[in-house]
Protein backbone atom coordinates (compact mmCIF):
# COMPACT_ATOMS: atom_id res chain seq x y z
CA UNK A 1 0.00 0.00 0.00
CA UNK A 2 2.93 2.34 0.70
CA UNK A 3 4.14 2.15 -2.91
CA UNK A 4 0.59 2.71 -4.19
CA UNK A 5 0.07 5.72 -1.92
CA UNK A 6 3.44 7.22 -2.87
CA UNK A 7 2.80 6.76 -6.60
CA UNK A 8 -0.70 8.25 -6.58
CA UNK A 9 0.16 11.16 -4.31
CA UNK A 10 3.29 11.82 -6.36
CA UNK A 11 1.44 11.79 -9.68
CA UNK A 12 -1.31 14.05 -8.37
CA UNK A 13 1.20 16.44 -6.80
CA UNK A 14 3.24 16.59 -10.01
CA UNK A 15 0.20 17.48 -12.15
CA UNK A 16 -0.87 20.15 -9.67
CA UNK A 17 2.66 21.53 -9.44
CA UNK A 18 3.11 21.70 -13.22
CA UNK A 19 -0.28 23.33 -13.87
CA UNK A 20 -0.09 25.98 -11.14
CA UNK A 21 2.12 28.32 -13.24
CA UNK A 22 -0.55 28.05 -15.95
CA UNK A 23 -3.18 29.06 -13.39
CA UNK A 24 -1.04 32.05 -12.39
CA UNK A 25 -0.87 33.20 -16.01
CA UNK A 26 -4.64 32.74 -16.44
CA UNK A 27 -5.30 34.69 -13.25
CA UNK A 28 -3.12 37.57 -14.39
CA UNK A 29 -4.59 37.60 -17.90
CA UNK A 30 -8.21 37.68 -16.73
CA UNK A 31 -7.58 39.89 -13.68
CA UNK A 32 -8.34 37.22 -11.06
CA UNK A 33 -6.26 39.22 -8.63
CA UNK A 34 -6.28 40.47 -5.10
CA UNK A 35 -4.87 43.99 -4.94
CA UNK A 36 -5.12 45.55 -1.48
CA UNK A 37 -5.25 49.01 -3.05
CA UNK A 38 -8.40 48.21 -5.05
CA UNK A 39 -10.03 45.19 -3.34
CA UNK A 40 -10.28 45.81 0.37
CA UNK A 41 -10.93 42.61 2.29
CA UNK A 42 -10.96 42.73 6.11
CA UNK A 43 -9.67 39.17 6.53
CA UNK A 44 -6.70 39.35 4.16
CA UNK A 45 -3.21 39.32 5.68
CA UNK A 46 -1.09 39.82 2.57
CA UNK A 47 0.22 42.86 0.74
CA UNK A 48 0.74 43.60 -2.94
CA UNK A 49 -0.99 42.01 -5.92
CA UNK A 50 -1.55 38.25 -5.63
CA UNK A 51 -3.21 36.06 -8.29
CA UNK A 52 -6.22 34.01 -7.24
CA UNK A 53 -7.50 30.93 -9.07
CA UNK A 54 -5.82 28.19 -7.02
CA UNK A 55 -8.76 25.90 -7.71
CA UNK A 56 -7.63 25.47 -11.34
CA UNK A 57 -4.55 23.23 -10.85
CA UNK A 58 -6.25 21.36 -8.02
CA UNK A 59 -9.25 20.45 -10.16
CA UNK A 60 -7.06 19.56 -13.16
CA UNK A 61 -5.09 17.18 -10.96
CA UNK A 62 -8.29 15.71 -9.49
CA UNK A 63 -9.80 15.18 -12.95
CA UNK A 64 -6.74 13.69 -14.69
CA UNK A 65 -5.79 11.38 -11.81
CA UNK A 66 -9.39 10.20 -11.43
CA UNK A 67 -9.47 9.31 -15.12
CA UNK A 68 -6.19 7.41 -14.78
CA UNK A 69 -6.49 5.66 -11.42
CA UNK A 70 -10.19 5.24 -10.64
CA UNK A 71 -12.98 3.03 -12.02
CA UNK A 72 -15.93 5.20 -12.96
CA UNK A 73 -19.32 4.90 -11.33
CA UNK A 74 -22.23 7.20 -10.61
CA UNK A 75 -20.84 8.63 -7.38
CA UNK A 76 -17.44 9.46 -8.86
CA UNK A 77 -19.14 11.13 -11.82
CA UNK A 78 -21.14 13.23 -9.35
CA UNK A 79 -17.97 14.19 -7.49
CA UNK A 80 -16.21 15.42 -10.63
CA UNK A 81 -19.28 17.23 -12.01
CA UNK A 82 -20.13 18.98 -8.73
CA UNK A 83 -16.51 20.05 -8.20
CA UNK A 84 -16.47 21.49 -11.72
CA UNK A 85 -19.41 23.71 -10.78
CA UNK A 86 -17.65 24.65 -7.54
CA UNK A 87 -14.55 25.61 -9.53
CA UNK A 88 -16.66 27.84 -11.80
CA UNK A 89 -18.22 29.49 -8.74
CA UNK A 90 -14.75 30.01 -7.32
CA UNK A 91 -13.44 31.65 -10.47
CA UNK A 92 -16.45 33.97 -10.58
CA UNK A 93 -15.78 34.94 -6.98
CA UNK A 94 -12.08 35.44 -7.73
CA UNK A 95 -13.10 37.89 -10.46
CA UNK A 96 -16.19 39.62 -9.07
CA UNK A 97 -16.35 38.93 -5.30
CA UNK A 98 -19.69 37.11 -5.36
CA UNK A 99 -22.10 37.86 -2.50
CA UNK A 100 -21.50 35.49 0.44
CA UNK A 101 -25.25 34.80 0.54
CA UNK A 102 -25.28 33.74 -3.12
CA UNK A 103 -22.19 31.62 -2.49
CA UNK A 104 -23.96 29.87 0.38
CA UNK A 105 -27.01 29.16 -1.78
CA UNK A 106 -24.69 27.69 -4.40
CA UNK A 107 -22.96 25.63 -1.68
CA UNK A 108 -26.30 24.05 -0.82
CA UNK A 109 -27.13 23.54 -4.51
CA UNK A 110 -23.80 21.90 -5.33
CA UNK A 111 -24.00 19.71 -2.21
CA UNK A 112 -27.50 18.64 -3.23
CA UNK A 113 -26.17 17.83 -6.69
CA UNK A 114 -23.55 15.36 -5.45
CA UNK A 115 -26.04 13.82 -3.02
CA UNK A 116 -28.34 13.30 -5.99
CA UNK A 117 -25.65 11.08 -7.51
CA UNK A 118 -25.91 8.75 -4.53
CA UNK A 119 -23.81 10.29 -1.78
CA UNK A 120 -25.49 10.26 1.63
CA UNK A 121 -25.00 9.51 5.33
CA UNK A 122 -27.15 6.41 6.07
CA UNK A 123 -25.69 6.22 9.58
CA UNK A 124 -23.04 7.77 11.80
CA UNK A 125 -20.89 6.26 14.50
CA UNK A 126 -22.10 6.70 18.05
CA UNK A 127 -19.15 7.60 20.33
CA UNK A 128 -20.90 5.64 23.10
CA UNK A 129 -21.01 2.53 20.92
CA UNK A 130 -22.91 1.07 17.95
CA UNK A 131 -24.25 3.40 15.23
CA UNK A 132 -27.09 5.88 14.74
CA UNK A 133 -29.19 4.92 11.71
CA UNK A 134 -30.39 7.75 9.48
CA UNK A 135 -31.80 5.69 6.60
CA UNK A 136 -35.12 4.65 8.11
CA UNK A 137 -37.05 7.70 6.85
CA UNK A 138 -37.21 7.39 3.08
CA UNK A 139 -39.33 8.63 0.20
CA UNK A 140 -39.89 6.16 -2.66
CA UNK A 141 -41.24 7.16 -6.06
CA UNK A 142 -41.30 5.88 -9.63
CA UNK A 143 -39.34 8.01 -12.10
CA UNK A 144 -37.73 5.96 -14.87
CA UNK A 145 -37.53 3.19 -12.31
CA UNK A 146 -37.96 3.05 -8.55
CA UNK A 147 -36.07 5.84 -6.75
CA UNK A 148 -35.40 6.20 -3.03
CA UNK A 149 -34.60 9.42 -1.20
CA UNK A 150 -33.21 8.93 2.32
CA UNK A 151 -34.63 12.16 3.65
CA UNK A 152 -32.69 12.59 6.91
CA UNK A 153 -29.50 11.03 5.54
CA UNK A 154 -29.51 13.25 2.45
CA UNK A 155 -30.36 16.45 4.33
CA UNK A 156 -27.55 15.85 6.82
CA UNK A 157 -25.14 15.17 3.95
CA UNK A 158 -26.04 18.50 2.32
CA UNK A 159 -25.59 20.34 5.62
CA UNK A 160 -22.29 18.59 6.36
CA UNK A 161 -20.82 19.30 2.92
CA UNK A 162 -21.92 22.95 2.98
CA UNK A 163 -20.46 23.36 6.46
CA UNK A 164 -17.15 21.78 5.40
CA UNK A 165 -16.88 24.09 2.37
CA UNK A 166 -17.17 27.20 4.49
CA UNK A 167 -15.31 26.00 7.59
CA UNK A 168 -12.19 24.86 5.71
CA UNK A 169 -12.28 27.86 3.35
CA UNK A 170 -12.12 30.23 6.33
CA UNK A 171 -8.75 28.76 7.35
CA UNK A 172 -6.77 29.91 4.32
CA UNK A 173 -5.84 33.41 5.49
CA UNK A 174 -2.09 32.76 5.85
CA UNK A 175 0.31 31.67 3.10
CA UNK A 176 0.54 27.88 2.90
CA UNK A 177 -1.90 27.33 5.74
CA UNK A 178 -4.70 25.55 3.87
CA UNK A 179 -2.99 23.22 1.36
CA UNK A 180 -0.78 21.77 4.10
CA UNK A 181 -3.46 20.71 6.54
CA UNK A 182 -5.80 19.62 3.74
CA UNK A 183 -3.12 17.31 2.28
CA UNK A 184 -2.53 15.81 5.73
CA UNK A 185 -6.24 15.33 6.46
CA UNK A 186 -6.91 13.68 3.09
CA UNK A 187 -3.95 11.34 3.64
CA UNK A 188 -5.29 10.08 6.97
CA UNK A 189 -8.83 9.74 5.63
CA UNK A 190 -7.34 7.56 2.90
CA UNK A 191 -5.48 5.39 5.40
CA UNK A 192 -8.54 5.01 7.60
CA UNK A 193 -10.92 4.33 4.70
CA UNK A 194 -9.70 0.72 4.67
CA UNK A 195 -11.34 -0.02 8.01
CA UNK A 196 -14.94 0.34 6.93
CA UNK A 197 -16.90 1.11 3.81
CA UNK A 198 -20.58 1.34 3.10
CA UNK A 199 -21.42 3.05 -0.18
CA UNK A 200 -21.57 1.42 -3.59
CA UNK A 201 -17.88 2.15 -3.97
CA UNK A 202 -14.89 0.02 -2.99
CA UNK A 203 -12.65 0.91 -0.05
CA UNK A 204 -9.67 0.94 -2.40
CA UNK A 205 -11.40 3.55 -4.57
CA UNK A 206 -11.97 5.82 -1.57
CA UNK A 207 -8.34 5.39 -0.55
CA UNK A 208 -7.08 6.30 -4.03
CA UNK A 209 -9.39 9.31 -4.23
CA UNK A 210 -8.09 10.47 -0.84
CA UNK A 211 -4.49 10.19 -2.03
CA UNK A 212 -5.35 12.11 -5.21
CA UNK A 213 -6.81 14.96 -3.14
CA UNK A 214 -3.80 14.92 -0.82
CA UNK A 215 -1.39 15.10 -3.73
CA UNK A 216 -3.31 17.85 -5.51
CA UNK A 217 -2.97 20.18 -2.52
CA UNK A 218 0.59 19.08 -1.81
CA UNK A 219 1.64 20.02 -5.35
CA UNK A 220 -0.03 23.42 -4.98
CA UNK A 221 1.69 24.11 -1.64
CA UNK A 222 5.12 25.31 -2.93
CA UNK A 223 3.42 28.14 -4.83
CA UNK A 224 1.22 29.09 -1.89
CA UNK A 225 3.81 28.93 0.89
CA UNK A 226 5.25 32.25 2.11
CA UNK A 227 5.78 34.37 0.12
CA UNK A 228 2.82 33.08 -1.85
CA UNK A 229 2.73 33.45 -5.64
CA UNK A 230 -0.93 32.40 -5.91
CA UNK A 231 -3.85 32.21 -3.49
CA UNK A 232 -6.24 29.24 -3.26
CA UNK A 233 -9.12 31.61 -3.94
CA UNK A 234 -12.66 30.61 -3.11
CA UNK A 235 -12.50 27.66 -5.51
CA UNK A 236 -9.41 26.14 -3.94
CA UNK A 237 -10.64 26.75 -0.39
CA UNK A 238 -14.25 25.61 -0.80
CA UNK A 239 -13.18 22.64 -2.94
CA UNK A 240 -10.86 21.54 -0.13
CA UNK A 241 -13.70 21.39 2.38
CA UNK A 242 -16.08 19.83 -0.13
CA UNK A 243 -13.65 17.04 -1.02
CA UNK A 244 -12.76 16.30 2.60
CA UNK A 245 -16.46 16.20 3.44
CA UNK A 246 -17.08 13.78 0.58
CA UNK A 247 -14.20 11.52 1.64
CA UNK A 248 -15.40 11.43 5.24
CA UNK A 249 -18.88 10.37 4.04
CA UNK A 250 -17.66 7.74 1.58
CA UNK A 251 -15.82 5.87 4.34
CA UNK A 252 -18.60 5.76 6.94
CA UNK A 253 -17.58 6.53 10.48
CA UNK A 254 -14.84 8.93 9.38
CA UNK A 255 -16.89 12.10 9.91
CA UNK A 256 -15.58 12.05 13.49
CA UNK A 257 -12.05 11.58 12.18
CA UNK A 258 -12.38 14.59 9.87
CA UNK A 259 -13.68 16.72 12.75
CA UNK A 260 -10.78 15.62 14.96
CA UNK A 261 -7.99 16.20 12.40
CA UNK A 262 -9.60 19.54 11.46
CA UNK A 263 -10.12 20.47 15.11
CA UNK A 264 -8.56 23.93 14.88
CA UNK A 265 -10.43 25.05 11.71
CA UNK A 266 -13.66 23.57 13.14
CA UNK A 267 -13.42 25.28 16.52
CA UNK A 268 -12.26 28.51 14.90
CA UNK A 269 -15.31 28.47 12.59
CA UNK A 270 -17.75 27.85 15.45
CA UNK A 271 -16.13 30.57 17.55
CA UNK A 272 -16.18 32.98 14.59
CA UNK A 273 -19.90 32.47 13.97
CA UNK A 274 -20.73 32.98 17.66
CA UNK A 275 -18.47 36.05 17.84
CA UNK A 276 -20.05 37.67 14.78
CA UNK A 277 -23.61 37.03 15.96
CA UNK A 278 -22.83 38.41 19.43
CA UNK A 279 -21.55 41.60 17.80
CA UNK A 280 -24.71 41.87 15.70
CA UNK A 281 -22.91 41.07 12.47
CA UNK A 282 -23.79 38.61 9.74
CA UNK A 283 -22.01 35.25 10.20
CA UNK A 284 -21.47 35.24 6.42
CA UNK A 285 -19.54 38.52 6.32
CA UNK A 286 -15.75 38.16 6.49
CA UNK A 287 -13.84 40.01 9.19
CA UNK A 288 -10.56 40.05 11.08
CA UNK A 289 -10.73 37.73 14.05
CA UNK A 290 -9.91 34.18 12.99
CA UNK A 291 -7.41 32.17 15.00
CA UNK A 292 -4.62 32.80 12.49
CA UNK A 293 -5.30 36.54 12.85
CA UNK A 294 -4.88 36.22 16.62
CA UNK A 295 -1.56 34.47 16.15
CA UNK A 296 -0.39 37.29 13.86
CA UNK A 297 -1.39 39.79 16.54
CA UNK A 298 0.91 38.20 19.13
CA UNK A 299 3.85 38.28 16.74
CA UNK A 300 3.81 34.89 15.02
CA UNK A 301 5.11 34.88 11.45
CA UNK A 302 3.14 33.44 8.53
CA UNK A 303 5.49 30.50 8.05
CA UNK A 304 5.23 29.64 11.74
CA UNK A 305 1.42 29.78 11.69
CA UNK A 306 1.21 27.54 8.60
CA UNK A 307 3.60 24.96 10.09
CA UNK A 308 1.66 25.09 13.38
CA UNK A 309 -1.58 24.18 11.57
CA UNK A 310 0.18 21.35 9.71
CA UNK A 311 1.78 20.03 12.89
CA UNK A 312 -1.46 19.93 14.87
CA UNK A 313 -3.24 18.24 11.96
CA UNK A 314 -0.44 15.66 11.70
CA UNK A 315 -0.51 14.92 15.44
CA UNK A 316 -4.30 14.56 15.46
CA UNK A 317 -4.15 12.48 12.26
CA UNK A 318 -1.73 10.02 13.81
CA UNK A 319 -3.87 9.95 16.96
CA UNK A 320 -6.95 9.13 14.88
CA UNK A 321 -5.29 5.88 13.79
CA UNK A 322 -5.37 4.60 17.37
CA UNK A 323 -8.32 6.35 19.06
CA UNK A 324 -11.85 4.96 19.42
CA UNK A 325 -15.01 7.02 18.94
CA UNK A 326 -15.22 8.21 22.55
CA UNK A 327 -11.48 8.87 22.71
CA UNK A 328 -11.72 11.00 19.55
CA UNK A 329 -14.51 13.01 21.19
CA UNK A 330 -12.43 13.56 24.32
CA UNK A 331 -9.41 14.60 22.22
CA UNK A 332 -11.52 17.07 20.23
CA UNK A 333 -13.04 18.61 23.37
CA UNK A 334 -9.57 18.91 24.93
CA UNK A 335 -8.20 20.72 21.87
CA UNK A 336 -11.29 22.94 21.88
CA UNK A 337 -10.88 23.95 25.52
CA UNK A 338 -7.18 24.75 25.06
CA UNK A 339 -7.89 26.77 21.90
CA UNK A 340 -10.72 28.78 23.46
CA UNK A 341 -8.59 29.56 26.53
CA UNK A 342 -5.77 30.69 24.23
CA UNK A 343 -8.12 32.97 22.26
CA UNK A 344 -9.55 34.47 25.47
CA UNK A 345 -6.05 35.15 26.82
CA UNK A 346 -5.09 36.91 23.59
CA UNK A 347 -8.29 38.99 23.73
CA UNK A 348 -7.55 40.03 27.31
CA UNK A 349 -3.96 40.93 26.40
CA UNK A 350 -5.23 43.11 23.54
CA UNK A 351 -7.65 44.95 25.83
CA UNK A 352 -4.96 45.52 28.46
CA UNK A 353 -2.54 46.84 25.85
CA UNK A 354 -5.24 49.07 24.38
CA UNK A 355 -6.13 50.50 27.80
CA UNK A 356 -2.46 51.10 28.56
CA UNK A 357 -1.97 53.03 25.31
CA UNK A 358 -5.04 55.22 25.92
CA UNK A 359 -3.90 55.98 29.47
Amino acid sequence: MFITAFSIIGASALISFLTTPLAIRIAKKYKLLTDVTTRNHPAHTHTGVIPRGGGIPIYISLLICSLIFLPFNKILTGILVSNAFLLILGLLDDKYDVSPYLRFIMNLTISTMVVGFGLGIPFISNPFGDVIHLNTWKLTFDFFGVRNILILADILAVIWLSWMMNMVNWSKGVDGQLPGFVAITALFLGLLSQRFIGHDIRAETVMILSFIVSGAYLGFLPFNFYPQRIMPGYGGGAMAGFLLGILSILSFGKVGTAILVLAIPTIDAVYTIIRRIRKGKSPFRADWGHFHHRLLEIGWGKRRIAVFYWTISLILGVSSLFLTGMEKLIAFVTVGIVLIIFIIVIERMKKLNSNTIHE
